[in-house]
């Protein structure tokens, strides 16, 4: 059955979504799939799988290099995701928006065509201590280029940013403040208006890493008051490389481009070359046009259903695994902020994380083990890695109860 979200009444018909993934039906080692890695990569609908299918049967050409029809209907649905994304997100002009292949590049570009033509020697990028590595790498190889530094704000123990701690840290050296809407390995929500608003009186330019947030809840990048904010394709439904970054006008004027190649130009000559205006001039050669037509898909699948109904479910989903686990023996929780998404970090007392995800995937249960591309975080939680379960709209209480019960026999198998 392949539902059409838009025709979805309210409240949120969990199995008849389920449908629409093909993957969920599945088993594994001879069980019932029970997909718990959605803040690593979410499953695909039919809608979604269906659109890069119709492209390369009936579309299949490339964009802004032709007149004939096939390319002018490939340049027509690359430029409609960006009509999409430019909506999902409520930019002021879809000319704001440039297509990536997701956060790490955008933020990349951010710190090569931004950030690195602006540091010198003294200055400070400010970050925080639950970033995911792609919004701290990325900083230190332009301040190591440049003689500038990276700090980060701290947390408390229940995974929360500490804001008066990072206020403080908005000194006049500071040149651009990174920091997550979601933390991916804790689901921490950071209050980025609050944040936003600190930087503003500062006259401090703000990034924003939203690709755990773009599953989970809308976005306004208006109202939120960043200059910057990126999202991931793969995490909300979409096709792997893709994504988008969202930039003030006034920057994106001001930055030379990251990437040299076809369709970033006006005229080449080689006395000079004049550039294209944003968002071109950062799109340098072809990009993935099939996975930004699923782009189109995804976010068209995401507003059927609607934000808040896929928040209150999943908030729903989160108290009650939450619940389930606060009553195993042993378990340890990690992060448990007010506002989170649903993303859960434990471990089991005497186990390690490695060998309990193992043991979890022959019960036919996919979680995360490992530092989540997030080693500082680990190191302030005093911990070489955790386990993460992360749900979706799409998961269970069913599967909920079904996670419990694989965990109290892999405890059995290990202590």
């Amino acid at each position: 059955m392949n539902a059409k979200p838009e025709t979805l009444a309210a409240p949120l018909d969990v199995e008849r979504i389920r449908a629409d993934f093909p993957l969920l039906s599945r088993t594994v080692h001879g069980k019932p799939l029970i997909y718990f890695d959605n803040a690593n990569t979410g499953q695909k609908p039919l809608a979604v799988i269906e659109a890069v299918d119709r492209h390369y049967r009936e579309h299949n050409a490339n964009v802004s290099r032709a007149v004939h029809l096939l390319g002018e209907e490939a340049t027509a649905a690359y430029e409609g995701a960006r009509d999409a994304i430019a909506r999902f997100i409520n930019a002021p002009s879809r000319d704001e928006v440039i297509m990536t292949s997701g956060t790490t590049q955008s933020i990349n570009l951010v710190a090569y065509s931004y950030l690195m033509p602006r540091l010198k020697a003294g200055d400070t990028i400010l970050t925080t201590v639950m970033e995911h590595h792609a919004n701290i790498v990325p900083w230190q190889l332009v301040a190591e280029r440049t003689g500038a530094t990276v700090k980060a704000a701290p947390i408390d123990e229940n995974g929360e940013l500490i804001v008066e701690a990072f206020v403080e840290m908005l000194t006049p050296d500071v040149k651009l403040a990174c920091v997550t809407h979601v933390s991916n390995a804790l689901g921490t929500v950071n209050p980025i208006r609050e944040i936003a608003r600190e930087c503003r009186k500062r006259g401090i330019p703000l990034l924003v890493d939203g690709s755990q947030a773009a599953p989970h809840r809308a976005i306004d990048v208006q109202a939120l008051g960043c200059d910057f904010y990126a999202i991931t394709g793969h995490k909300m439904l979409a096709p792997t490389g893709t994504g988008a970054l969202w930039a003030k006008r006034e920057h994106l004027m001001a930055m030379p481009p990251f990437f040299g190649g076809g369709e970033m130009i006006r005229e080449v000559r080689f006395e000079g070359t004049v550039f294209a205006d944003p968002p071109h001039r950062f799109e340098a050669g072809t990009p993935n046009i099939a996975g930004f037509a699923g782009v189109s898909a995804a976010i068209g699948y995401l507003e059927g259903i609607g934000f808040d109904r896929i928040k209150a479910y999943e908030q729903e989903l989160l108290a009650y695994a939450t619940d389930a686990m606060d009553a195993i023996p042993g378990l340890r929780i990690f992060g448990r902020a007010k506002e989170k998404e649903p993303v859960i970090s434990f471990l089991i007392e005497g186990a390690h994380a490695n060998d309990m995800a193992t043991l979890l995937d022959l019960q036919g249960v996919a979680v995360r083990s490992g530092h989540h591309c997030a080693h500082p975080l680990m190191q302030f939680f005093g911990v070489p890695a955790t386990l993460r379960a992360s749900l979706a709209f799409y998961n269970t209480k069913a599967e909920v109860d079904g996670f419990i019960e694989a965990i109290g026999r892999v405890r059995k198998l290990l202590l």
